[in-house]
């Protein structure tokens, strides 16, 4: 079993920058993926940032070039790098973990940017 507790999100201005964090436990060895969804009211849960692999990032278009995401193994985080934030980015921030070909979720992060 992986637990994910997510952390990191508020309140900030366009233009502005957060950086979300995904702490693991449990059973965290032999993890094939690990990525960040977004879920915005009345809209489906998308895809924003992947690592299907150690050194493979995969973007959506809406956020290429502005979000980055990458992991510290020493401490079993993932983060979520947003820079440049527009009001559009607005919505729950789900960290996602793939092992043995299951989809473990936390519980989310609000991100809310302010024109």
């Amino acid at each position: 079993q992986v637990q994910l507790v997510e952390s990191g999100g508020g309140l900030v201005q366009a233009g502005g920058s957060l950086r979300l964090s995904c702490a693991a436990s449990g059973s965290i060895f032999n993890i094939n993926a690990m990525n960040w969804y977004r879920q915005a009211p009345g809209k489906q849960r998308e895809l924003v940032a992947a690592m299907p692999t150690v050194g493979s990032t995969n973007y959506a278009d809406s956020v290429k070039g502005r979000f980055t995401i990458s992991r510290d193994n020493a401490k079993n985080t993932v983060y979520l790098q947003m820079n440049s934030l527009k009001p559009e980015d607005t919505a729950v921030y789900y960290c996602n973990v793939v092992k043995s070909w299951y989809n473990y979720w936390g519980r989310g992060t609000q991100v809310t940017v302010s024109s």
